[in-house]
């Protein structure tokens, strides 16, 4: 059922601007952005809280970390916004949050600033707790090293690589640097736990050791976005994110190949 511009505005709340409007939908886009979404979901976001809530014209433009953003109306003056916001990691808990608080606005279920105190409830939700994504990690790499053909010898190390490695990145490498030095940093460090392993008899498949034990360093969500990207033609983000996600793949592999390279000459070929 189609609702009259005036039915859409009162579903606002009392004395609620356009500006408010505009900066409710925009906020909702920041986190679908840096939370991993793709860019259409963002753009189709904006621009359905803007039409739940009356906002009769409105341009969103969505890059990978940034939006764009102007609408205007015939009661108000012209909103113009831009926004800038890092790549981060993802978040698809938030994603999910925000697309079904969107239909809940489409379907007229809250204000506007009832809508607000939501999005800054998503925004705040905790992470997982470390010790399940530590967990995660571990028990990762060890069915992926069985997919890659290692023996449960090959998964326990890789296992334990695992959950090594995703400590190293919860403490050690937490401080803030670069992100090519940092899975450079967790390419070697997983390269030189997988040899130690299989050294102390653990494993006996060094490359599938190593293979299941980088999978979490891999950053498949980002690329199969960036994919997504291309393919909806939005060619420039797309192909930032891809950027993104193959430095990081070639970052590890570096870190991977230099520490073998060293630990072959070290040991005098035994590897």
């Amino acid at each position: 059922m189609s609702l009259t511009l005036e039915e859409k505005i009162a579903r606002r709340g009392e004395n609620v601007s356009d500006q408010a409007v505009c900066e409710l939908s925009l906020y909702a886009g920041h986190i679908l952005l840096e939370s991993g979404a793709e860019l259409f979901r963002v753009e189709d976001t904006i621009r359905r809280i803007n039409d739940a809530y009356g906002i009769e014209s409105d341009n969103a433009f969505v890059l990978s970390n940034g939006i764009f953003l102007t609408a205007g109306s015939g009661r108000e003056g012209l909103f113009a916004r831009v926004e800038h916001i890092p790549i981060a990691s993802s978040h698809l808990d938030r994603v999910a949050a925000v697309n079904q608080l969107s239909r809940e606005i489409a379907e007229g279920r809250h204000t506007v600033p009832e809508a607000r105190a939501i999005l800054e409830g998503i925004q705040k939700s905790p992470e997982k707790k470390n010790l399940f994504r530590v967990l995660a990690s571990g028990v990762g790499s060890g069915a992926f090293c069985v997919l890659f053909g290692g023996t449960a010898g090959d998964a326990l190390a890789a296992l334990l690589t695992g959950l090594l490695l995703y400590l190293v990145i919860l403490y050690p490498l937490r401080r803030p640097m670069s992100k090519i030095v940092q899975n450079l940093l967790c390419g070697a460090f997983v390269a030189g736990c997988a040899v130690g392993f299989t050294r102390l008899g653990l494993g006996e498949n060094l490359d599938a050791v190593i293979g299941g034990s980088i999978v979490p360093l891999v950053p498949g969500l980002a690329f199969t976005t960036g994919i997504r990207d291309i393919g909806n033609q939005d060619y420039i983000s797309g192909a930032v994110r891809m950027l993104d996600a193959l430095l990081t793949i070639f970052s590890v592999a570096l870190g991977v190949g230099l520490t073998i390279s060293f630990l072959h000459r070290l040991v005098g070929g035994i590897l």
